[in-house]
Order: C-alpha cells, then structure tokens, then sequence
C-alpha cells in the first residue's frame, strides 16, 4: 500500500501536475446530518466534491449499528456519481484531523473497494489553509460519472459472530472514558467488547492535528497477530487503522457495527473498567 498520507505543499503540487487528484471533502459533524454539506457548501477546496458521511459511507441505521457498511451496489453508485476510477488519485481531507469520515472513506476506498491511490491530506483543512491554499464557496464542480466497479475485499473487514467466536485482538478506538465505562454520551450500555484494548484515535495525532511520525505510531499501536478495529459505530475505528498504514504495520479488520450493533444483543457480553 502506498503511503496513505499527503501533505498540503504536495497537495499544491499534485494539483498543478499532470495527474490531478480527485479531491472529496468529508467534513461532517454527528448528530447533525447536514451539517457536513453546509460546511462544504460554504468554502471547500477548490474543484473538491462532498462525500457524505451518513447519505454515502453508510447505510441506514439499526440492528448494524450507526453507520453500517452501504450495500455494495449503492457505494458503487456514489464513486460513479463523483467521476472516481482506479487510474485517478484521489485526497480525502475533513477538519479533525481524519478522525470522522475521512479516515472511513479512506478505509472504504483503499482497503474495501481496493483503489490503489488514495491519501489523505495530513491536517485536513487547516493545513491547507495554513499552507496559503484558497477555499472556493458553492458549487462550482461539473462531475464527469465514471463506471468504475470495483472489486470489494470482504476479508477486510468482520461481522459481530466472528469477532465473538475468536481470540483476536480487539483494539477500541474510543476515548477512555467510554471505553471503562465512566460515561456513554452516545449509545445504550457502556463498556467495551471483552478483551479489547483501548488505543483513542486522538492518541494518533500531534497537538497540532497532523499524526505522529510513522516510527513513533509503530512503537505506540497495540501489536498481535491478528487484530481488530472498532469504535463507537464503526468510523474513527478506520483512523486506527490509517495509523496502522502510516506505521508501514499489517492493517486491522473493521467490525463496521462496532458497539453501537455489539450491544444489541443481550447476550453479547460487555466490560468495564481498564
């Protein structure tokens, strides 16, 4: 895999080259589903396309979780929509530093829909706009639909009975709090899936939102054999996992569900403390 990060002068540069990349902006903001758009609408990179994080990297809420895998025909449909093919790069930015939908999108590009050429830019916005870059407002894109479809690697990622039955490392990307239990802002039933280990997404980046060294990711992400992304509902757990990449380490599965399809089953069990 290549490296999966892009910084915003080779950003600058790319967009000048031959090979321009296509950029999709994934500003999004939980529990306002419009808000990712607004954002977009009202000062993106310029010639960026919005990828939403509910309407197109996720499926409709339920016993899946909050933001399930989209049904494979449908993700297919918003890469056509938005001009996507294996022979264009593509920069995914947000403004948190990956830790929403644009580390998700990444994961769903590269690793499940098997793009070979996806980066994210490191900083998100910010970088950019600290770099000198200019923010255009509106639509002012006219996409060209590709008919690109890919061939999706479903060994990449793993359903809630598998996790269940195994001894692989479960690696938890929620903050501690949530994982001990001390609080639960968002779902039901707090706690975390037996036997995992919490690793925050957050722990990923520098104070200044850009992440850490690939040799200081390697010595900090927990290490197994086989091991197991998952968060909340299935999306900052791909910011671990973009870790994972950037160390130049063997990459997670995704449990999509996470816990918000974990503790829908009473007889699934549930920890606290750690």
């Amino acid at each position: 895999m290549n490296q999966p990060l892009i910084t915003a002068g080779e950003l600058e540069d790319a967009l000048e080259g031959t090979r321009p990349p296509r950029l999709l902006d994934c500003r999004a903001r939980l529990g306002d589903p419009d808000a990712g758009h607004g954002l977009w609408w009202k000062a993106h990179l310029p010639n960026s396309r919005h990828l939403d994080l509910d309407r197109d990297l996720a499926g409709p809420p339920g016993t899946g979780g909050r933001h399930p895998l989209p049904d494979r025909q449908r993700f297919t449909e918003v890469l056509q929509r938005l001009g996507v093919t294996p022979d264009m790069p593509v920069v995914i930015y947000d403004d948190m530093g990956g830790q929403l939908a644009a580390a998700r999108a990444w994961w769903m590009l590269a690793c499940w829909a098997g793009h070979p050429e996806v980066r994210v830019l490191d900083g998100g916005i910010q970088a950019w706009l600290a770099h000198g870059g200019e923010l255009h407002e509106g639509d002012d894109v006219a996409s060209s639909p590709s008919g690109w479809c890919p061939d999706y690697r479903d060994d990449t990622w793993t359903t809630a009975d598998a996790l269940q039955s195994s001894s692989v490392l479960r690696v938890d990307a929620r903050s501690r709090e949530r994982f001990r239990g001390d609080v639960e802002p968002i779902d039901p039933v707090a706690g975390h899936i037996p036997g995992a280990l919490c690793r925050p997404s957050a722990d990923n980046l520098e104070e200044g939102g850009r992440f850490k060294s690939p040799g200081r990711l390697a010595e900090e992400l927990p290490q197994a054999d086989e091991l197991v992304a998952y968060c909340g509902s299935g999306v900052t757990a791909c910011h671990n996992i973009l870790a994972y990449a950037i160390a130049g380490k063997p990459l997670p599965r995704l449990y999509p569900g996470s816990w918000s399809e974990w503790i829908q089953d009473p007889a699934r069990p549930v920890a606290t403390g750690g």
